[in-house]
């Protein structure tokens, strides 16, 4: 019995601690130098974007940009960053931007979580959206 009450009180004393260095608002190791909602990508914008881009931006914008966050440098908490490697045309090749959108993605480069279908986009839409991610990949070094 002595055994169960050390042991139980061990175990709520280090949930405690557990609880008190990971409360809400607060940030663990493995994110302390990343805050909560910040952009996880540094991204240069080419100095111009062609009129298929301009258009994809506008739509990016509307659509992907609260998770994948402004110029698509990601938001810490809810998408990843589509202007990372990971995402060059050789390992995702255009169609898989399309099939994410009608689709929707299983999680299986970042821990995010699945990215559901998106609606209310065309396939010109999603064409323009990529243009744009491409171009903006170009201008970082990602071809």
């Amino acid at each position: 019995m002595k055994t169960y009450l050390i042991s139980g009180a061990l175990g709520l004393g280090l949930a405690a601690a557990a609880w008190a260095f990971l409360a809400p608002g607060e940030t663990g190791p493995a994110t302390a130098q990343q805050p909560v909602g910040s952009a996880l990508a540094a991204v240069s914008l080419p100095e111009t974007l062609s009129s298929e881009a301009q258009l994809g931006k506008r739509a990016f914008d509307a659509v992907c940009a609260d998770c994948h966050g402004a110029n698509g440098a990601g938001f810490d908490g809810a998408g990843p960053p589509l202007v990372h490697e990971i995402y060059e045309p050789s390992h995702h090749a255009d169609m898989a931007f399309f099939v994410a959108v009608e689709r929707g993605v299983r999680a299986h480069h970042w821990s995010f979580g699945n990215m559901p279908p998106q609606q209310g986009l065309t396939r010109a839409d999603v064409a323009g959206i990529v243009t744009y991610v491409r171009e903006l990949q170009r201008a970082n070094g990602i071809d």
